[in-house]
């Protein structure tokens, strides 16, 4: 489908009435002036959000050329982007498709604290459009971006609320499936999860993938624990998955690094893998591939993923039809561990 036009364009005076403050005010926020209160700070910014407002400056911008520039937005703090390898793929994507054109690839991570000046910053004209990874339910404003600037998002946004939402993914539901299938297949009949935060689609949905397959194969899907994706996360929850004292012989984690941590505490508690607990989990990265044993995994096309959300954000900000959805395969690694 193609990009839609707003029927009246927002204006500044429209911001202003909404906010309930002066043009001039309106005018001081959107050029991050100290001489603004707090109270009508945020007046302005609501109405700015709630219009989908693109400052003047940016739409003469528009109306002359482009800033040949497009943001990759990094919603997570500093520290779980730098230890998160699938960030590093995605963006090595992201910017070996860009080097090919004529834009630029400016990364953003928006710690919480900086989201909103992040928004004010792509709402400003300072990109033509946005990359958004790792989107959480509990800010669906960049889901609102999308009424002024062409957004792509990796991964299925949470939000169904506001503008069309364009997004790459995987089948997360279908893989998680197939995995857990794999630990079925080789005889385990007591299987446990570590699954992913439930504020992100590839949490739920691989949590689902999960129960699905159990039920198909008669097995109580009572064993559940959750992380954040994060090492750390993996061992905690696998500490409480064994401190219940309810015997399992098969464990899907819902990302590698989760499952790194589940296996030192596996291994501490004196259980050897596959021979008492066979371990499946998601993403073929540096955690999967280096874990004693390797691990059984899914394998996503993370940098593919980042080449195919540059293409489609391109083709947006050209006024050109794309798909809303765009599902990237997966295939399903055996290395023995279940």
């Amino acid at each position: 489908m193609t990009t839609s036009i707003p029927e009246a364009t927002p204006t500044l005076e429209m911001v202003a009435a909404v906010a309930g403050v002066s043009r001039s005010t309106v005018s001081r926020v959107i050029n991050d002036s100290p001489k603004v209160t707090p109270e009508a700070l945020a007046a302005v910014q609501a109405a700015i959000e709630k219009l989908g407002y693109v400052p003047n400056r940016a739409a003469r911008s528009l109306a002359s050329r482009r800033t040949q520039s497009i943001a990759l937005v990094i919603p997570e703090n500093t520290a779980k982007f730098f230890a998160d390898p699938y960030f590093a793929t995605v963006i090595q994507g992201a910017a070996m498709y860009v080097s090919s054109t004529e834009y630029t690839l400016t990364l953003l991570i928006a710690a919480e604290g900086d989201a909103e000046k992040t928004r004010r910053y792509l709402r400003g004209g300072n990109v033509d459009g946005a990359l958004i990874l790792s989107h959480h339910s509990d800010d669906l404003s960049y889901v609102a971006l999308a009424r002024s600037l062409p957004v792509v998002f990796g991964g299925r946004p949470m939000s169904q609320e506001g503008p069309t939402a364009y997004y790459v993914d995987v089948d997360n539901v279908h893989a998680a499936r197939d995995v857990t299938a794999n630990l079925i297949a080789h005889g385990r009949t007591r299987i446990a999860t570590i699954a992913g935060p439930q504020d992100m689609a590839a949490g739920l949905d691989r949590l689902e993938g999960w129960r699905l397959a159990l039920a198909e194969a008669g097995i109580p899907d009572d064993l559940v624990e959750y992380g954040d994706f994060s090492p750390d996360s993996g061992a905690a929850a696998m500490t409480k998955m064994l401190d219940r004292g309810i015997d399992f012989d098969g464990l899907f984690v819902a990302s590698a690094q989760m499952a790194s941590g589940a296996m030192q505490v596996l291994r501490e508690r004196g259980y050897s893998v596959p021979d008492d607990v066979g371990v499946v989990t998601f993403d073929n990265d540096y955690f999967a591939q280096t874990s004693r044993p390797a691990l059984t995994t899914i394998e996503q096309p993370t940098t593919e993923v980042g080449r195919t959300m540059v293409s489609m954000l391109i083709r947006l900000i050209d006024g050109l039809h794309v798909d809303t959805i765009t599902m990237m395969p997966t295939r399903l690694i055996d290395r023995g561990s279940a």
